[in-house]
């Protein structure tokens, strides 16, 4: 709900409201699931203030966030109707024992109306930076004055609430980073595939799985035509254009459960776990016939290509090894280039 249409006064916003908005932002927290830790620490406020309602808010451009609460519904109100939005304009935390005699709070809707708060004392979540992005509070249906202790043992539970969100923004953080690691450690920058090392592992696994489940397993290995003369002619940008685009056409043509990867220089291995030679030589062939009839974009023009496929299946049994397949994919493809190129040339089942 924006101010101007808001019943009530507007409360007024602190001097760093800007940079407050942006710092509470950045911790990702509005709209975020229910969390146990947070709902622990407002019980914890409630109890040792022994008042029977307690919240963990977030202030936010027009509106209160409750991001965890103790005895009440969590709910979020416009701004202007808010108790925190007052607490936010403190330098720590701010107490009112009796909320109706308070001109700052006395016309408010949750004074005026359910649950009939008469009792406010809130602690701002401050920053490190200084900013106040919310406030954990307790109130009572019931005038009354928390003690000096109580305040102060508010004001430092506030500290820790403060802390455990600074604690999720860093787990966010890690959890990212060592997303973009994992990747980086499994996929191959220019192809979008996975680099060889990713590769290996996964064809150690499936040849694992063929021999746990008895079923066949094929590999596909191919390598772009010509590919020097690419470079030569039209620069080493366009031919890494090129093969991010066909890495990209291996990809979007495979089912979920293969596997395409780049081998090396511009050579990409495709796993078909439960597949035949018969249907692996034509999947390649369907990928070869597609190939050879698309082109790339690049800076200099469009660029077409074609490929020499070797394809080979291994039945489960001793004889079947990651070595063993790439061995003899590798010998069909280069019989595929022997005999001309842009063609299929199938091996002996292992």
């Amino acid at each position: 709900m924006s101010q101007a249409l808001s019943p009530h006064p507007a409360i007024p916003r602190p001097a760093d409201e800007a940079a407050r908005l942006e710092a509470l932002r950045s911790y990702a927290l509005l709209d975020s699931e229910a969390d146990a830790d947070f709902d622990f620490l407002a019980e914890m406020a409630a109890l040792i203030c022994e008042v029977p309602y307690a919240v963990i808010t977030l202030v936010d451009a027009e509106r209160v966030w409750v991001k965890s609460s103790f005895g009440r519904q969590a709910q979020q109100l416009p701004r202007d109707e808010e108790y925190c939005s007052w607490t936010i304009l403190e330098e720590s935390s701010l107490h009112i024992p009796n909320l109706s005699a308070d001109a700052r709070t006395a016309y408010l809707p949750l004074t005026t109306g359910e649950p009939h708060y008469m009792m406010y004392c809130g602690a701002n979540l401050i920053t490190s930076d200084g900013y106040r992005i919310g406030a954990l509070c307790v109130m009572d249906t019931q005038m009354r004055a928390l003690s000096g202790q109580q305040v102060r043992m508010l004001t430092r539970l506030a500290c820790q609430v403060m802390a455990l969100i600074e604690l999720r923004a860093k787990d966010r953080e890690l959890s990212a980073a060592l997303s973009v690691m994992q990747k980086l450690a499994t996929y191959d920058d220019l192809t979008g595939l996975l680099n060889r090392r990713a590769l290996l592992a996964r064809l150690q696994e499936e040849v694992e799985r063929a021999r746990r489940i008895v079923h066949p397993l094929s590999i596909i290995m191919l390598d772009l035509d010509h590919f020097k003369q690419i470079n030569d002619s039209h620069g080493h940008l366009a031919g890494d254009v090129v093969l991010h685009g066909v890495g990209k056409f291996m990809k979007d043509r495979l089912r979920v459960t293969d596997s395409a990867g780049r081998y090396g220089g511009e050579e990409i291995c495709l796993i078909l776990p439960g597949t035949t030679l018969e249907d692996a030589a034509a999947v390649a062939e369907k990928l070869r016939q597609a190939l050879a009839s698309s082109s790339f974009a690049t800076s200099g023009g469009s660029i077409s290509v074609s490929a020499s496929f070797g394809v080979v299946s291994g039945q489960p049994g001793p004889e079947l090894s990651p070595e063993a397949l790439l061995d003899a994919a590798d010998r069909a493809m280069y019989r595929a280039k022997e005999n001309g190129r842009d063609r299929v040339e199938a091996g002996q089942e292992i």
